[in-house]
């Protein structure tokens, strides 16, 4: 599912006022840290992440790793930080315009 520029841009307000809930560090996305985010996910459906990493290319990199390995969708990324969203399966708390 492939977010629109309008939802995008709808999540990225939404996701302001949250904390990063998730750290990737030096070692990238390991599979304990891609397990904490879809716990995450499921219990939130939109996070933040902060990807410790100097290179913005590589941050943006790790930002779409992740989301992949979690089912999620990359919402924006704003410096060190990714926004992640992916819908609970039943019951849905966002509902992200048309």
């Amino acid at each position: 599912m492939a977010l629109t520029s309008k939802q995008r841009q709808y999540l990225k307000g939404l996701a302001h006022a949250l904390e990063p809930v998730v750290r990737v560090g030096r070692g990238g996305a390991s599979p304990s840290v891609i397990e904490e985010t879809k716990r995450s996910l499921a219990a939130h459906e939109l996070i933040k992440v902060r990807i410790e990493n100097d290179d913005s290319a590589q941050r943006r990199t790790l930002g779409e790793e992740l989301a992949r390995a979690c089912d999620a969708e990359v919402a924006g990324s704003i410096g060190k930080l990714a926004i992640l969203y992916r819908a609970k399966d039943e019951e849905p708390e966002i509902e992200l315009p048309v």
